[in-house]
């Protein structure tokens, strides 16, 4: 709103600024335009336009704060919406954890193919289910 109200002012000083203007023709015929009127030859005065009255700014307070409204309820609802997703992520991968921990013949499937965790394998998904809890999950 400042910006505005500073460019129409910038923009419209010249108008204010302006004052008389004087015009007259010499003996070769040539016009003239001054500020100051010429000494010993009549001179008219020129009309300037007035600047355009600026038009009223149109009220945005009430139309702001509809507007941030309804985008803190858009940023509220997308919080809790991720909330919710994180709360399932958090879930499933303590139902993981518990699995992965209490049973040591776990088996899983790729491509189609069931295959029996190892050891090693195991160990390696409960540390990395540890993680993913720990840095997502409070």
């Amino acid at each position: 709103m400042r910006t505005l109200i500073a460019s129409l002012l910038i923009g419209l000083s010249p108008w204010c600024m302006a004052g008389q203007i004087y015009t007259w023709v010499d003996a070769q015929g040539v016009t003239h335009f001054d500020a100051r009127p010429p000494q010993g030859q009549p001179s008219t005065t020129v009309q300037t336009p007035s600047p355009p009255a600026p038009k009223p700014a149109p009220m945005q307070g009430n139309s702001a704060v509809g507007d941030q409204k309804s985008i803190d309820e858009k940023v509220k609802k997308q919080v809790a919406e991720q909330q919710t997703q994180l709360n399932a992520f958090c879930e499933q991968a303590r139902t993981n954890l518990a699995q992965l921990q209490n049973n040591p013949r776990l088996r899983e499937e790729v491509e189609g193919e069931v295959r029996r965790l190892n050891e090693e394998q195991r160990q390696e998904r409960i540390a990395e289910t540890q993680k993913q809890i720990k840095e997502n999950c409070q």
